[in-house]
């Protein structure tokens, strides 16, 4: 029988297994992380685990926590299990399973007063955050906070009782300084360029709409580093529970599967300090920026370039879309034409080798990613993968063909059919806006680009707009295949 996993049963455990070399009850906490799913549990935990193992920094465990009822499942599903994770790293001929213990409490996401006495403790130095790339309230089409989103007033408007992430660590900050305590570092761990730049755009742009000299104290008190997280961590299904339990003898309620590959570099500075996380693994630069540029725009890019034709096709799993003939070609020359000519150069990095090492990783078969994974929120993922290419490419005089015809691909695929007619379920937080503009742009292409939230500029600039429209009309005329293989035919 399966071991369920918890500190009681740590020594049953299959010795294939590892599992933490440090005690618990040594561990004090110096992190609140808001959003514990798979991605920080496979990526942040797992650096802080490393650490602990090497015998460093035991008073910067992690505390979890949540502002989503939906946090309220996984805070369930972990306390039942004293807050270990099991994380399966996978390549294709191999799998190890790995137990973590770097989380050691997690704050009831409907108890923001538990919430906010956290984030006061002294002990606190770091709020990290993990809130998928549409949490932080950003104007799609410029690229800005966006100050007049209906959450971000709500709280604005009840600054002592906020209901967002951003004016909770806005509460807990004020109420620092109202103390005399020094601030805590903010650390995005979310895919978004200068993701540091934006917490704090988020953080202080909520405070200084109801308290300016408050937001002013947390632009010169606080810090933001900026930060690139690699790492593919696909979603827990019973297909993954079921695999830990067959194949490692361990029952955990909400395990994480992910690739063997991971990278971390940051940059920026830590108020009160920081885990000396170069120890585990972290790279430490002046400047993320070439490190950010190579990793969203080929990786994300190229996620959402192979994710819509696969969607389409009923092709379910990423390693499939791979293997399938057009995809694969459509991914390799999108980003050799359009994509990697916008990616700046990046230390000891051959930008060609990195393009190979994804290629690699998307083809792994063993971790079990899904397109649908990859299709989700298309909105917030599209403005911050896609379109600065498109930005650059067009700035530089040279084609956006292949992003066009990525972009026309997203607009079809929310059209909410596959070409087989099976239903593509709703996956964005405005699908039934993009849903009715992806319908009335079979007739009328520019309908789509007229969202001007999303597209700016770029929507109304006609060496997009002419060649999204011909692929437009093209896929719902002839099909995905056979606009692609036009497209792969070109010069």
């Amino acid at each position: 029988m399966p071991v369920k996993l918890s500190l009681a049963s740590l020594d049953d455990l299959p010795r294939a297994v590892d599992r933490p070399r440090y005690s618990r009850d040594a561990l004090t906490g110096g992190i609140l992380h808001i959003g514990t799913g798979n991605f920080h549990r496979g990526h942040q935990a797992i650096y802080m685990d490393r650490l602990f193992n090497a015998g460093h920094d035991r008073d910067w465990a992690i505390v979890g926590a949540g502002v989503r009822a939906a946090d309220g499942t996984m805070r369930e599903a972990l306390r039942t299990q004293d807050w270990l994770t099991t994380v399966v790293e996978q390549e294709a001929g191999s799998s190890h399973a790995r137990v973590t213990g770097s989380m050691i409490d997690f704050v009831p996401p409907d108890d923001r007063a538990a919430l906010l006495a956290r984030m006061m403790d002294p002990a606190i130095r770091i709020v990290s955050m993990t809130v998928t790339e549409g949490g932080y309230f950003i104007n799609p089409g410029t690229g800005e906070f966006n100050p007049d989103d209906p959450e971000i007033l709500r709280d604005a408007a009840n600054p002592r009782a906020p209901s967002t992430a951003f004016g909770l660590i806005g509460l807990a900050l004020s109420r620092r300084r109202a103390a005399g305590m020094p601030a805590f570092t903010v650390m995005s761990c979310d895919n978004i360029p200068h993701n540091g730049v934006v917490a704090r755009n988020a953080v202080a742009g909520l405070a200084r709409l109801h308290d300016g000299d408050l937001a002013r104290w947390i632009e010169d008190n606080a810090t933001f580093p900026n930060a690139m997280v690699d790492r593919i961590v696909p979603a827990t299904t019973d297909r993954e529970r079921q695999i830990l339990a067959e194949d490692f003898g361990i029952t955990d309620n909400w395990p994480v599967f992910c690739e063997d590959y991971i990278q971390w570099v940051i940059s920026g500075e830590f108020v009160q300090g920081r885990p000396a996380l170069e120890e585990a693994g972290v790279q430490f630069v002046d400047d993320v920026t070439p490190f950010e540029f190579m990793k969203i725009r080929i990786l994300n890019g190229g996620h959402a370039t192979i994710a819509y034709p696969a969607r389409l096709l009923d092709v379910h799993f990423v390693h499939e879309a791979m293997e399938h003939p057009l995809i694969g070609a459509f991914l390799a020359k999108v980003e050799h034409d359009e994509i990697i000519p916008t990616v700046l150069p990046v230390p000891n990095v051959e930008i060609p080798d990195y393009f190979r090492l994804i290629q690699r990783r998307f083809a792994n078969p063993k971790i079990g990613d899904t397109n649908v994974r990859l299709a989700f929120d298309g909105s917030s993922r599209q403005p911050k993968f896609i379109l600065p290419p498109i930005r650059d490419q067009l700035a530089a005089g040279r084609s956006v063909t292949g992003l066009a015809l990525e972009s026309a691909l997203w607009c079809r695929h929310c059209a909410g059919a596959s070409e087989s007619g099976r239903p593509i379920e709703a996956n964005d937080p405005i699908w039934p806006r993009l849903n009715e503009q992806a319908r009335a742009a079979k007739e009328s292409p520019q309908v789509w680009l007229a969202m001007a939230d999303i597209y700016g500029e770029v929507g109304r600039d006609p060496r997009f707009a002419e060649p999204f429209s011909t692929w437009l009309q093209a896929i719902w005329r002839d099909g995905t295949e056979a606009t692609i293989e036009v497209y792969l035919r070109s010069a």
